[in-house]
């Protein structure tokens, strides 16, 4: 029987290769490191390429949105202006249109100014008998047997020297004139256009007791009153008539002075109303006489087919003649 030789797994040529192996793997790792380096570098350069590119992207997408955001802001402000332009547009037009509206209710009320005076001229030329005469300006002839008297004084704009702010010089002396051709009675009382008591006395007024610091006092006031009333005096007239007249006192014989320029109504109504105020007894007298002193502020400087000034002479002269006084027309200021 042959005996064989023992087999080793791990003799010294296996050894060899296992290490040959080994030196091999080794070594291709090593080759492997170096190669995977320099892809790394190229890998991060390519990076850092793209990064700047990116880079630049975004610069100009930023400097895009602030061109944006400048152009945005232009054409806000843009729209914001369209906007106020428009609306000063509408606003001026919508202006125009009030005047516009303003202007034709002034035509509209001119035509109908025209249409009364035609009217009035028409009743005039029909009935001359009604047409008073005309009145010496100086000196103020009007009936003096009143016992009371009120004063309804027109103190608007076209009332009062420019160059001062007050009532006219000749006004106040008219006044003057008018107190002193009365020396004794027995109440006094001063009124603007609008019905306000100039001398106090609250919102119903009074008489005040006549005496020569009353007087005085009339005098002094009048020179400094800066209320403005409206360009007619009939609201006054029919204060004094409601308010100062006493129906019950037999002994009143109350006169009313009325001083002005300016009449922006229609006649008819007025007369009719104070027709109702102070009604005629059975021999036509009425119980409040009436006088009127007329200045020439508006006929000599706008004279025109509707002017309010020859509407007021044309009042005032048919009220005087209808309450028993006069009219007096002052030819210069």
């Amino acid at each position: 029987m042959i005996r064989r030789r023992p087999t080793q797994i791990f003799s010294l040529a296996f050894l060899d290769c296992i290490c040959c192996g080994f030196g091999a793997v080794i070594l291709i790792f090593v080759l492997s490191i170096d190669s995977r380096e320099k892809e790394k570098v190229d890998a991060l350069a390519s990076l850092r390429k793209i990064l700047a590119a990116q880079l630049l992207d975004i610069a100009k997408l930023k400097n895009s949105k602030e061109d944006l955001d400048r152009s945005n802001a232009r054409v806000a402000t843009l729209v914001t202006d369209t906007r106020l332009r428009n609306d000063s547009i509408h606003a001026l037009l919508d202006d125009l249109d009030r005047k516009l509206q303003l202007e034709k209710r002034g035509l509209e009320a001119m035509l109908v100014d025209i249409d009364d005076l035609k009217k009035e001229i028409a009743a005039r030329q029909k009935k001359p008998e009604m047409e008073l005469k005309d009145v010496k300006p100086l000196p103020v002839g009007v009936p003096v047997g009143s016992n009371y008297i009120a004063f309804v004084i027109d103190t608007s704009g076209s009332m009062r020297d420019p160059n001062t702010g007050g009532l006219w010089a000749v006004a106040i002396r008219k006044i003057e004139e008018v107190l002193d051709v009365y020396p004794s009675i027995e109440g006094i009382q001063v009124l603007d256009a609008d019905g306000r008591f100039v001398m106090g006395g609250g919102r119903n007024g009074g008489w005040l007791p006549d005496s020569p610091d009353t007087r005085q006092a009339i005098k002094s006031t009048l020179r400094r009153y800066n209320a403005d009333t409206i360009s007619n005096p009939v609201p006054g007239i029919f204060r004094a008539m409601r308010t100062l007249f006493d129906p019950k006192d037999e002994n009143m014989r109350m006169g009313i002075y009325v001083f002005g320029d300016e009449f922006t109504e229609t006649a008819d109504p007025v007369l009719r109303r104070l027709d109702e105020l102070n009604p005629a007894d059975e021999n036509g007298k009425r119980k409040v006489v009436i006088n009127a002193v007329g200045f020439p502020t508006t006929i000599q400087f706008q004279f025109s087919m509707g002017n309010t000034g020859v509407k007021f002479a044309n009042l005032m002269r048919e009220i005087t003649y209808q309450h028993g006084g006069a009219f007096i027309a002052v030819q210069d200021l």
